[in-house]
């Protein structure tokens, strides 16, 4: 095999050096991959329990909404309310 910098063969100590290099960068991303993947299902986990929660908890009472008062349209006043 020539290497294409220098132009001279590589040795097969080389060649042994480079393929364990691979491997090791290899596993190391897998690695980092594994981790995002655990702290994303960990995340996941976390917000469904939270949102399962929130929908078994009765609603809070709301203040009933007020008409408004001297509105000159309905369009206006939804806009108002931000309906």
């Amino acid at each position: 095999m020539i290497n294409d910098r220098d132009g001279r063969a590589t040795t097969s100590a080389e060649r042994e050096a480079l393929k364990v290099f691979r491997q090791a960068e290899a596993k190391e991303a897998l690695t980092d991959y594994a981790k995002a993947q655990t702290a994303f299902h960990k995340n996941r986990e976390r917000l469904k329990a939270e949102r399962l929660a929130r929908e078994a908890s009765p609603a809070p009472h709301l203040p009933r909404k007020r008409r408004l008062k001297n509105c000159v349209s309905p369009r206006i006043s939804n806009t108002v309310r931000g309906i």
